[in-house]
């Protein structure tokens, strides 16, 4: 059977709205100010808070 209407724009982006992409919030380092996720290490020095740092191996190049 056929629809009796035609589905406005409106009304089909509001259904699909929960499909949307959500935006990365991003944090800087306090140490290298650097962009990071928040609540994870940073990527170019390993800083994490005042207490842990992780120590983050050099890469070898061949």
């Amino acid at each position: 059977m056929l629809p009796a209407k035609k589905t406005s724009k409106s009304r089909t982006r509001t259904r699909r709205n929960h499909k949307k992409l959500k935006t990365t919030n991003f944090s800087f380092c306090s140490r290298c100010g650097n962009a990071k996720l928040p609540h994870a290490a940073c990527d170019k020095c390993g800083y994490v808070n005042p207490k842990i740092t992780l120590k983050l191996g050099k890469e070898e190049t061949s």
